[in-house]
């Protein structure tokens, strides 16, 4: 797991952005840094958790599919 610190104004699909490369990936820094859940824009120096993502292996596909 790596980790993030934030810069005054940073926002959880900037951040996923940077990170991950895709704003749609925000929901996976939002699990991992619960505290900081009511957060919109975030101030400068927070330190988030960033869990590394398998791409394409978070898809789950319904039985009948497999």
């Amino acid at each position: 797991m790596t980790t993030y610190i934030t810069k005054l104004g940073d926002m959880w699909d900037g951040i996923a952005k940077e990170v991950y490369g895709d704003e749609m990936k925000a929901d996976i820094l939002m699990k991992a840094n619960p505290d900081y859940l009511r957060t919109i824009i975030f101030s400068a120096g927070i330190e988030l958790s960033c869990p590394e993502v398998t791409f394409g292996s978070d898809i789950s596909l319904p039985a009948w599919r497999q």
